[in-house]
């Protein structure tokens, strides 16, 4: 444990706990979270994570505007479900985006966990664009993402971002009951 992943992990959990708070400022700190994270992915060599965060810096900025702006006439937007049509096609997605990166990092990296590492990248993906969407189901994803990297990241003697991800599966569980009665 480091330094730096101490601090990511704080600036982690209080992310987490603004947007089960649906707070606007969920966004900003999630991006400075992604950047100190990616530092700690790169030094424990999980590089689809490490990548990942990249993408959740972008999202963030997106979500950030969505949150603001995304509802009817350019509003605040509001929980809403995932149809089945919209679930299945992200399921796919995640899918797809798992055995291609899974792939490529067996082949083309040192990665120490390429299917673990790419299944719960394209996972979270997934997950991270139902949350800039304010999708209710987005919370059940993370809670079977969260389950899952609890586990890789104490198999990766990384314990307290394993801590972190079990405040975020506590966190992730009242964000499915605090997003549902919100509706």
């Amino acid at each position: 444990m480091s330094t730096l992943e101490l601090f990511a992990a704080i600036v982690g959990a209080v992310s987490v706990y603004l947007s089960v708070r649906q707070n606007i400022w969920s966004w900003p700190t999630a991006i400075v979270n992604v950047v100190l994270y990616a530092l700690v992915f790169y030094e424990a060599r999980l590089y689809a994570d490490m990548g990942l965060q990249v993408i959740y810096a972008i999202l963030s900025i997106y979500g950030w505007y969505e949150w603001l702006y995304g509802g009817e006439g350019r509003t605040e937007l509001h929980v809403t479900r995932t149809g089945w049509r919209l679930g299945l096609i992200l399921a796919a997605i995640a899918a797809a985006g798992s055995g291609l990166l899974g792939v490529f990092l067996r082949h083309e990296t040192d990665a120490a966990l390429p299917f673990m590492d790419s299944f719960l990248s394209s996972t979270s993906l997934v997950a991270q664009w139902m949350m800039t969407r304010k999708l209710l189901e987005n919370w059940l994803v993370w809670i079977g993402v969260d389950v899952l990297y609890v586990g890789m990241f104490i198999f990766k003697n990384l314990y307290l971002t394993a801590g972190l991800y079990a405040v975020f599966l506590a966190l992730a569980v009242k964000g499915w009951l605090d997003w549902r009665r919100s509706m």
